[in-house]
């Protein structure tokens, strides 16, 4: 089948030529970001289960017969240190608290900062580890 100028009708498919380029061009920014921002969030939460864990290791470590509340904020901090970075356990405060039942709990507080843009921050995240203490 022809037109009467003698031409063949183009099909649907091939008026599309050269638009994968363009596709390509156009999706690609996107993915690159939705790929940044996911692995942000990987990295921001793997800091704060690090400083969740090191904060309750801590805890466990000052409750200990014979150990203090300040030996559980070295420990924390010696655990972030090691785990991430020490820039992360500058803020470290242990203390004891009393349960309703007069039980003494010891209490290790980590205010860290949050990574926003790679390890630029923009917040604190604030975790809190808590044991029994072992001498009562």
């Amino acid at each position: 089948m022809t037109t009467p100028g003698g031409r063949r009708p183009t099909r649907w498919w091939e008026e599309e030529t050269g638009a994968a380029a363009a596709d390509f061009a156009m999706v690609t920014p996107m993915l690159v970001l939705v790929f940044l921002a996911v692995m942000q969030l990987g990295f921001a939460l793997h800091v704060r289960n690090t400083v969740i864990s090191c904060a309750a290791e801590g805890a466990r470590y000052g409750a200990r017969a014979g150990a203090s509340p300040a030996d559980g904020a070295a420990r924390t901090r010696e655990l972030v240190g090691r785990s991430i970075d020490g820039r992360y356990a500058r803020n470290v405060r242990a203390g004891e608290s009393t349960t309703a039942d007069g039980t003494r709990v010891v209490v290790v507080e980590v205010d860290a900062p949050l990574p926003a843009v790679g390890p630029l921050s923009v917040g604190t995240v604030h975790v809190r580890g808590r044991a029994y203490a072992e001498d009562q």
